[in-house]
Parts: C-alpha cells; sequence; structure tokens
C-alpha cells in the first residue's frame, strides 16, 4: 500500500460518520452512525457481477472496476481476524438489495451487504462515482469507523483481491 494512495483518504479522517440509513441484505435498515453499530470497516465497491449475466470487455478496462468479488470473498475469509481486532465488516454499493442478496447467498458472506441506491454517502463524503451502462457506481474504496468517526480511509484501491488482507496487517500493525 503505497504513502500516495492511504494520503488520499486522509480528508476524510476524523470526520463522524453520516446518520445515514440503508437496506441491508439481513432484511433490516442499517444506520452507520447508530451506537449499536459497534465499529466497522466498510468497503465500497462498484457491483458485484453474476455468473449468468457476463460482464462486457469494456468493464475490465475501467480502472477499479474488476474485482468485487474476489475482494467480497476476502473480507469473509478475513471476517474472524478483523473481528479480533474489534472491527466488524460491511459492504456498501449502488445495486438493489435483491441482487446484493443473491451475491451473499453464492458467495457465503458472513456480514452484510447495503444498498446505496442514490449514491448519499457518496454526495455526503464527497466519495468519486462513475457512470457505466446507465449506472451510478461507486469508485472502489474504504474506510474504517471507530466509536462513529472514521478513522482510517482508502479512497483508490488497485488492488481489490490483496486489499482487504494489506489492509488487515497495516490495522494490526497500528494495534487495531
Amino acid at each position: 500500500m503505497s504513502e500516495q494512495v492511504i494520503e488520499s483518504g486522509r480528508r476524510l479522517v476524523g470526520m463522524a460518520v453520516p446518520a445515514l440509513r440503508f437496506p441491508a441484505t439481513t432484511g433490516r435498515v442499517v444506520e452507520l452512525a447508530h451506537p449499536a453499530l459497534g465499529d466497522f470497516v466498510l468497503f465500497i465497491y462498484p457491483r458485484t457481477g453474476r455468473p449468468d449475466r457476463p460482464e462486457s470487455d469494456d468493464w475490465a478496462l475501467i480502472p477499479g472496476a474488476k474485482g468485487c468479488t474476489a475482494e467480497s470473498c476476502e473480507f469473509r475469509d478475513l471476517a474472524a481476524e478483523f473481528s479480533q481486532i474489534g472491527l466488524s465488516i460491511l459492504g456498501l454499493s449502488t445495486q438493489d438489495t435483491d441482487y446484493q442478496r443473491e451475491a451473499v447467498e453464492r458467495l457465503h458472506l458472513s456480514y452484510p451487504l447495503l444498498s446505496d441506491p442514490y449514491a448519499e454517502l457518496g454526495r455526503e463524503l464527497g466519495l468519486a462515482t462513475f457512470s457505466y451502462d446507465g449506472l451510478d457506481l461507486y469508485e472502489r474504496c474504504t474506510l474504517v469507523v471507530r466509536d462513529r468517526v472514521i478513522v482510517w480511509a482508502q479512497l483508490e484501491i488497485a488492488d481489490a483481491a490483496a486489499h482487504p488482507r494489506d489492509l488487515h496487517t497495516l490495522l494490526s500493525a497500528a494495534g487495531g
């Protein structure tokens, strides 16, 4: 993880997480600033694909777009390790909850995915989005929230599959 990439999220560190509510794949609504949510990693991704709907060739040409399934599975595989440093995992995209629920079931994700179809979190925090195939999608980024405050943010993630492990290593070295 380069210092330049980490620097890109510095403007968010110290900000209160917005009190926005999002439908989750658990069937509940999650409020990011609710104290009962505890401390968490919120990884924000463009979209997950589906095996029955192959991606077009141009999707792979968008920097940082490819890799949502690999990133989701790596967070799944590291969920216990993140829990040991006091963090739960949440994923968020602009996809609707039904679409996300398919991914949770197919990939056996142990954490909820949140649906932000109008990119409200992006507007509140100034997160980058892009348009593809008539949809507004998030650029991949990750926030770490403790006591309802963003304590770490990375806005540019080039290697989606390696990112969860790199993040866990970084946070573990920093004492959680």
